[in-house]
């Protein structure tokens, strides 16, 4: 037991919850073995003591256990520490030691060092005369007649020794008096020249076979000739040649420099140098004549931006791509090369940009219209064309005749997604060369310029075009029989669409290329003032679009709707809906469908309220003219729950006139003794704040003048409940004359009599003057 006592406590990490748990299912498992099947505390308990009698014993040994290792380590302690403290004495004497050996090390250099000066002034002396007799000697065979005829010259194995000794002879002979030495000056001339032509020679050869050793041992040598460059030339031109025969020559000049680049290093001791001349003969012979090979050909002007884009952006990547190499002090060296070699390119660039944008814009502009069936054809709009349509709608209106020659084009808006997304695409990549191929100092004004291509040819050519087709194609109201077919919704939507993918590639493309520049508010200003007589336009045919629409509800509730439904002269009908409400629902639901499906954003509900408030108006004064019973204020309430029900989606204020419209209904069913009761409900507890907002109707109106008409003062006591500062005041001459008619009935042979007198002096001349 002991043995699983310390398994269990050895356990990382150790829990003593965990651990009594354990001990208590270990106990009651054995309590089932003997076959008790109910529960034995005592057991359970004996078990518990049992374990902490066990678990003491055991504490007991491990602290006994635990002082005999403690006493251990305490001796083994006091041994190292003598230990140490014996090496830290041999230590301090090996450490003096060694400053004794040192200070005699020292000591000795010193005198080496004197001897080696010593030998070396010596010897130095020495060299130098041996030196100068070998060259003495060979500058005698080229002072005696005939070619030189060492063995030195003539050894193909030994041209390094050899040139090392024409170099120093050619310097010499600079010195030499010109008339007595000019004929060995002219031999050592040319063994110089034939000397470093075959090394440059045996350069090129030792290339070939990647020799790189001897290529430097060669270049070592000749780069004390004057002709050093030729060597680096011909390195050059042996290593780029053929570069241009590959099918992608600037994915081949990377590598082709990396591994130049490394042979470079391990040959030539000016590699900074000799790497800026392999980039350089890169650039200015093999790049530019490939570039204008390229853009010599016979390409139209897009195709050709397109092709200068490409060339510039790859050799843009190829110049961040080499600049891992090391080439100088100069950082903006590889920018200097690039910007050289597309110099002339660049000079006019601008100009056809432009004129590729100008171009495409009006092709494919004409290639839509086109497409149409439609000649584009120049538009007069302003105040005298308004005023004249305005006529021409209220002549046709009153007169019930035709006189606007109004063209739909059968429901075509003249407005393309497609259209609109090619011209984008291509300002899109104008504003990528521009932001590319510009000078810094010229891109912004670049840009500007590229801007006012796109909204002449999107905006003002296309969409300004459509939006004045579109205003032009509002139908006038020209009477009940036919409902006007509104198409400038669709106008409206596809407007939008574009407007906001101009808006998209302005903020995307535009902004950047300008921000922080003069040009910005510029961009920011041309862009707002077209957009905003895009939406003077839109607003101006939503404005037109909503009086065809409230003009024909009036004129045919003016032409359909009929005094006997609202005045039955029997009791035998349904009391439903009038057709005439019908018909106007059905279209007032169509036209709001039409909104739904082409405004967005807040625009719809607020042009639907817009909606609501003129049919709310139009309605409430198309009641206003009929006269009402019974059986007529229920067709009437019908219809007013048929127009709350179509415009139930116009929003909470249209929905509020229409409740308090149908409340007003309500009260042609309500006995006069009702009334003050009905108008202090919820429903018209607030009708003149609805009908009169911000006028203070109630406590302005003050005074009523009237006939003395029964339905007149019945009239007046209902208004009172609404106005409670009324004062009704009935006429008294009107009230003299009802007194004179009761007495003209009264007394008829009397009035007879005067009539009768009053015909016998009808024709005297005084009479008559008078």
């Amino acid at each position: 037991m002991m043995q699983q006592y310390m398994k269990e406590l050895e356990q990382e990490p150790f829990d003593a919850e965990e651990f009594v748990e354990r001990l208590a299912w270990r106990t009651i498992a054995e309590t089932k073995k003997d076959g008790e099947d109910d529960f034995n505390p005592t057991q359970l308990h004996d078990s518990f003591v049992q374990a902490i009698k066990d678990l003491t014993l055991l504490q007991e040994r491990q602290q006994k256990k635990c002082e005999r290792l403690e006493s251990a380590v305490r001796q083994d302690q006091v041994v190292f520490f003598q230990e140490i403290q014996a090496l830290q004495e041999k230590n301090k004497g090996a450490v003096h030691t060694f400053q004794e050996l040192d200070g005699k090390i020292n000591n000795v250099a010193t005198k080496v060092l004197h001897l080696g000066d010593q030998l070396d002034s010596v010897n130095g002396p020495r060299s130098r005369v041996v030196e100068a007799q070998r060259l003495m000697a060979h500058l005698n065979e080229f002072l005696t007649p005939g070619s030189p005829i060492s063995p030195l010259f003539n050894d193909p194995f030994k041209i390094d020794e050899a040139a090392d000794v024409i170099q120093k002879l050619h310097l010499i002979a600079q010195d030499l008096p010109a008339p007595k030495f000019e004929e060995a000056k002219r031999k050592i001339e040319q063994k110089y020249d034939k000397t470093e032509r075959a090394l440059i020679d045996d350069f090129c050869i030792a290339q070939k076979n990647q020799d790189f050793k001897r290529m430097k041992d060669i270049a070592n040598v000749l780069s004390q000739f004057k002709g050093f460059s030729h060597c680096v030339d011909a390195y050059i031109e042996q290593s780029q040649a053929g570069c241009l025969l590959n099918k992608d020559v600037f994915a081949y000049l990377l590598p082709l420099c990396k591994e130049n680049y490394e042979v470079i290093k391990r040959v030539f001791n000016n590699p900074e140098q000799v790497m800026a001349k392999f980039v350089l003969n890169i650039y200015h012979l093999k790049l530019q004549e490939y570039i204008s090979e390229r853009l010599s050909q016979k390409l139209d002007t897009y195709n050709y931006l397109r092709t200068l884009y490409e060339l510039y952006s790859k050799t843009n990547q190829l110049s961040n791509d080499l600049a891992i190499f090391n080439m100088g002090n100069d950082k903006n060296y590889l920018n200097k090369l690039t910007s050289k070699i597309f110099q002339k390119y660049i000079d006019n660039y601008l100009s056809l940009e432009l004129k590729c944008l100008r171009e495409r814009s009006s092709a494919n502009l004409q290639k839509y219209y086109e497409s149409k069936n439609h000649q584009k054809k120049q538009i007069q709009s302003g105040g005298f064309q308004d005023l004249r349509r305005d006529l021409q709608a209220v002549i046709g209106t009153r007169a019930n005749i035709n006189i606007a020659q109004i063209e739909n084009y059968g429901g075509e808006t003249f407005l393309s997604e497609e259209l609109a997304i090619t011209i984008l695409q291509d300002t899109k990549h104008a504003f990528q060369r521009c932001q590319l191929l510009s000078r810094p100092e010229e891109r912004a004004s670049n840009a500007t310029q590229i801007l006012d291509c796109l909204l002449v040819a999107l905006l003002a050519e296309h969409v300004d075009y459509a939006l004045e087709l579109g205003l032009q194609a509002i139908p006038v109201a020209e009477g009940p029989k036919t409902p006007p077919t509104i198409y400038f919704f669709s106008v409206v939507h596809q407007s939008n669409i574009i407007t906001h993918l101009l808006e998209k590639q302005f903020s995307d493309l535009v902004v950047p290329l300008v921000v922080n520049t003069p040009k910005y508010s510029d961009c920011i200003h041309k862009k707002k003032f077209v957009m905003d007589d895009i939406e003077r336009k839109i607003n101006t045919g939503l404005d037109r679009s909503l009086n065809a629409i409230t003009t024909w509800i009036k004129l045919y509730l003016q032409a359909e709707q009929k005094k006997t439904d609202f005045k039955p002269e029997t009791d035998d009908f349904d009391t439903v809906a009038s057709p005439a409400c019908k018909a106007v629902g059905q279209y007032i639901k169509n036209i709001i469908n039409q909104i739904q499906s082409n405004m967005d954003g807040n625009n719809v509900s607020a042009l639907l309220q817009e909606l609501g408030i003129r049919l709310h108006r139009v309605i409430y004064d198309h009641m206003l003219q009929f006269q009402y019973n019974t059986a007529g204020a229920m067709v009437a309430i019908c219809d007013l729950n048929e127009y709350r029900s179509a415009t139930k989606v116009l929003g909470s204020l249209v929905a509020k006139l229409f409740d308090t419209l149908n409340a007003l209904c309500n009260l042609l069913l309500v006995k006069p003794e009702n009334l003050h009761q009905v108008c202090s409900e919820d429903s018209l507890v607030d009708l003149d704040r609805i009908l009169y907002p911000g006028t203070g109707a109630p406590a302005k109106v003050l005074l009523l003048l009237s006939d003395v008409a029964p339905y007149m003062v019945k009239a007046a006591g209902v208004l009172k409940i609404f106005y409670p500062y009324l004062m009704h005041i009935t006429c008294l001459a009107h009230s003299l004359h009802c007194v004179s008619e009761c007495i003209h009935k009264e007394f008829a042979i009397v009035s007879q009599s005067i009539s009768s007198t009053k015909k016998v002096f009808l024709k005297a001349a005084l009479h008559i003057a008078v």
